[in-house]
């Protein structure tokens, strides 16, 4: 007789020891602890016909963003397919969700997986995966309702509710509504502790809104529930060093970099994505790196897979740039042209907004400072497109300030820094850039 799990969802084994190892692959995802993916890999050498098995795999595969994995999502994608006749509907469901995002087509496979929750709500994998695709799609909204759309469906009793809170806080924090993100945050955090993705969210409303002291003592004063064996922990130290930063306090910045963001040489992208992101703010305030830049380089290159995710390549660009590594950068250019002329999701995010982000950066570096600006002005409205965080886009805002600052374009550097001070007036970093528009 098939099984269901925790929350009630039918799955097609009955194997229960496949699903109990599901169970348990499954938590620490929600929680990006551990190793999720070893856990689901050894049920599955046990039971290769566990078709729920095959497509958490190929869940855990799309919220990676990176190229490197595309193989072993091809891998969990075919095998899930090719036990179409055994699996459930709700099965099939997600071996098409991720079919199409394997092919490409991102927005279809988020269309797709929010079609499962219409019909099972308490589909956890459906719900984070389709949640973290809305965040690589830079789809504020969607990462809102997509859990609001299914919160009537829980209650407090419910196993992994916290996580779903979790979730909900951050897309509220996108959706400026910070209120309500950071009191659903904390909510999350009295049901879980240990829910980095909630932490996270807290973290953002403390950015958006120029909270620095409070940011720092929330991240330090937590950082035992997110800091160790976790796949979000350089991202939230990421976070304490935005704050240090805001404070000018670039001593502790480039600790933080060299212990913490890049205490490995190797990683996740979305921790070179955090590392790029560190030093090119460094540069901008005229911050002397020395050879980081260049490792950091080095690390992107080895790892390749240019093309594949517009957001990616720019972070890359912005590391071969630092290390003025030409031929790097030209090679990457020449991918995202290719990846712009093609089809899918990325060929759209790249047109859109990576090519003309990347000839910002390109420009700003060699001095052409009227040129970044005229690029980033109209970009910074569509930027959303090529997914991240309002936090993590800021970077192209900061870019063109600096751009308008370096060209003594005074009238325009005063517009462009009141907008920031209006929207976050306690930050001492605005305040500093409203200072030097006015001093021109």
């Amino acid at each position: 007789m098939a099984l269901s799990d925790v929350r009630g969802n039918p799955v097609s084994t009955d194997e229960q020891a496949s699903l109990d190892a599901y169970e348990r692959a499954q938590t620490l995802f929600h929680g990006y602890y551990g190793d999720p993916v070893g856990i689901i890999d050894q049920a599955l050498a046990d039971d290769p016909m566990f078709v729920m098995g095959h497509v958490l795999r190929a869940g855990m595969m799309i919220t990676a963003s990176d190229k490197c994995v595309e193989p072993l999502l091809r891998e969990s994608v075919e095998a899930a397919e090719s036990l179409r006749d055994i699996a459930n509907e709700r099965e099939r469901r997600h071996a098409a969700a991720a079919r199409a995002w394997l092919d490409g087509e991102f927005s279809v496979a988020l269309r797709r997986y929010a079609d499962i929750l219409i019909a099972y709500p308490h589909d956890t994998l459906a719900l984070q995966v389709g949640h973290i695709g809305d965040f690589l799609l830079g789809r504020s909204a969607m990462l809102r309702d997509r859990v609001a759309g299914i919160l009537p469906a829980w209650d407090s009793q419910m196993p992994g509710y916290g996580y779903v809170l979790g979730m909900h806080a951050f897309g509220l924090e996108e959706t400026n509504l910070y209120a309500q993100a950071e009191a659903q945050g904390r909510r999350a955090l009295e049901l879980n502790a240990r829910d980095p993705w909630a932490v996270h969210a807290v973290a953002h409303v403390l950015e958006m809104q120029g909270r620095v002291e409070e940011g720092i003592a929330w991240l330090k004063g937590r950082h035992e529930d997110w800091s160790a064996d976790n796949m979000l922990s350089i991202h939230n130290w990421w976070h304490l060093a935005l704050f240090h930063l805001d404070r000018d306090e670039i001593a502790e910045v480039l600790d933080l970099y060299d212990n913490r963001l890049r205490e490995s040489s190797t990683g996740q992208v979305l921790d070179l994505v955090d590392a790029s992101a560190m030093l090119w703010r460094l540069l901008l305030r005229g911050v002397d790196v020395g050879p980081r830049w260049r490792q950091l380089a080095d690390v992107w290159r080895e790892r390749g897979g240019a093309g594949y995710y517009a957001f990616n390549d720019v972070h890359a660009l912005m590391a071969y740039l630092g290390a003025g590594d030409g031929a790097a950068t030209q090679q990457l250019i020449e991918s995202m042209e290719a990846a712009a002329e093609g089809g899918g999701t990325n060929a759209m995010m790249t047109r859109d907004v990576g090519l003309p982000a990347a000839h910002a950066l390109m420009a700003f570096m060699r001095g052409d400072y009227a040129l970044a600006v005229d690029l980033l002005r109209d970009l910074r409205l569509i930027a959303h497109r090529f997914g991240g965080s309002h936090a993590q886009r800021d970077v192209l805002a900061l870019t063109m300030v600096e751009a308008a600052l370096r060209d003594n374009a005074r009238a325009l550097a005063k517009v462009l820094t009141a907008e920031r001070m209006a929207l976050k007036p306690a930050s001492a970093g605005n305040r500093k850039l409203a200072a030097r528009a006015a001093a021109l």
